[in-house]
C-alpha cells in the first residue's frame, strides 16, 4: 500500500509518498480500505517537530478516515467486509489501509460522503467535547471561537446551532465571514484588522461571553480569560500560534510558551472563571467516552443539524500542497488526503 510519510522534521518538503507492505487484521480488528483521511493541525505541528505526541519518524500520522472495511481479524461479527466506515485512528490514516479495533469503526449514515465522513471525527468530536462536556453549553449563552473558518471552528459554529439561543462570535479573516455567518457567526470579527478583544467588548456591552474556544495558545489565552463573565469558562485545544512559518522557530516557540498565561486557583475562584483544555489524542484510553460522542454527532448529521463543511481534497502526491493550504490559513473547512 501507499502512505504519506513524515521523513523527517521540516517544512511540507519532507512528506513523502512511500510504499509499504499492507498490514493484516489481528483478532478482533478489521482493516479499512481508505477512500479519504482527514488533515488537521496537529499533523503540520508533526511535522514541524512542535508536536509531543507524534510517533517517531520518518512516520505516517493521521487520525481520522473514512473508507470500506475489506478484511476482518477472528471474532469479529460487525462491520462486516463491505461496509462503509468511519474511524478514529491512533496515527497512521493518511495511508490507503489502516487496521484499528473492530468497535472503534462506526457504520457511516445513509447518504454521507467518504470525504464528509473523513471530515467529522476529529474537528466534530473535539468541538463536541469542548462545547458540551466541557463548556456545558446552554441555552441564552454566548461564544467566542476562534479560527471560526477552519474544521474545528466550522464545526463549533454548526453545534452552537443546535442549541436555542446561543449568540456566536467568531474571528476569521474579512474574505471568510460571509462563509461563517452562513455556517451561524452573528458577529464575525476580523482579527487581522480588529482589536478583536475590544471588539467582543463592544458587542456584548461589556459584559463579556460565557464560553471561549481557543486554538490559539499564548496570549491569546490571557485575551480571551479577560474576556469572560462571571461563571464562564476558556477552553483551550490548541496552539496554533507556535506554527507562524513552515518550519520550526525555537525562538517563535520560546517567545510563545513564555507568553502563556499562569492560572491560580485563588485568582479562579475570585473571579469566578474557569480555564480547561481538551486534547482529544489523550483520550484514547475512554473509547466509551469518544465514541459515545462520536455515536451523538452521527445522529446530528442524520437529523440535519450538521454538515461537514470540505474545504479541498488533495492527492496522496500532493500532500505538500494540502500542509501549505491548511498552514497557510488558507481553507475554509476540512482539508482531505485522498489515495
Amino acid at each position: 500500500m501507499r502512505a504519506v510519510f513524515i521523513t523527517r522534521r521540516g517544512g511540507p518538503e519532507v512528506l513523502e509518498v512511500r510504499e509499504v507492505p499492507d498490514p493484516g487484521p489481528g483478532p478482533g480488528e478489521v482493516r479499512i480500505d481508505v477512500r479519504a483521511a482527514g488533515l488537521n493541525f496537529a499533523d503540520v505541528m508533526a511535522r514541524m517537530g512542535l508536536y509531543p505526541d507524534a510517533p517517531r519518524l520518518p512516520a505516517v500520522v493521521g487520525y481520522e478516515v473514512a473508507g470500506v472495511v475489506d478484511a476482518v481479524g477472528t471474532g469479529v461479527t460487525a462491520p462486516a467486509s463491505g461496509d462503509r466506515v468511519l474511524a478514529l485512528v491512533r496515527f497512521g490514516g493518511q495511508a490507503e489501509k489502516v487496521v484499528l479495533p473492530a468497535g472503534h469503526a462506526m457504520p457511516m449514515p445513509e447518504g454521507m460522503t467518504f470525504e464528509q465522513g473523513a471530515a467529522l471525527p476529529v474537528n466534530y468530536l473535539t468541538a463536541f467535547h469542548a462545547l458540551f462536556r466541557v463548556g456545558h453549553l446552554s441555552r441564552g449563552q454566548s461564544v467566542l471561537v476562534h479560527m471560526a473558518a477552519g474544521g474545528v471552528g466550522i464545526a463549533a459554529l454548526q453545534l452552537c446551532r443546535s442549541v436555542p439561543g446561543i449568540t456566536v462570535l467568531g474571528t476569521a479573516s474579512a474574505a471568510k465571514h460571509a462563509v461563517i455567518r452562513d455556517e451561524g457567526c452573528h458577529h464575525p470579527i476580523d482579527y487581522r484588522t480588529r482589536d478583536y478583544e475590544k471588539e467582543v467588548r463592544q458587542l456584548t456591552g461589556g459584559r463579556g461571553v460565557d464560553l471561549v474556544l481557543d486554538a490559539l495558545g499564548g496570549a491569546d489565552w490571557r485575551k480571551g480569560y479577560r474576556l469572560l463573565r462571571p461563571g464562564g469558562m476558556l477552553v483551550t485545544y490548541g496552539f496554533a500560534n507556535m506554527a507562524t512559518g513552515p518550519r520550526r522557530s525555537l525562538l517563535v516557540a520560546a517567545r510563545q510558551l513564555l507568553s502563556v498565561p499562569r492560572f491560580s486557583p485563588i485568582a479562579l475562584m475570585d473571579d469566578n472563571r474557569g480555564v480547561a483544555g481538551v486534547n482529544m489524542g489523550h483520550l484514547w484510553g475512554e473509547p466509551e467516552m469518544v465514541l459515545g460522542e462520536l455515536e451523538a454527532l452521527l445522529a446530528l448529521f442524520r437529523e440535519g443539524k450538521i454538515r461537514p463543511r470540505v474545504d479541498s481534497t488533495f492527492r496522496f502526491e500532493e500532500a505538500t500542497l494540502a500542509h501549505e493550504r491548511l498552514q497557510g490559513r488558507a481553507s475554509v473547512g476540512k482539508v482531505l488526503l485522498v489515495p
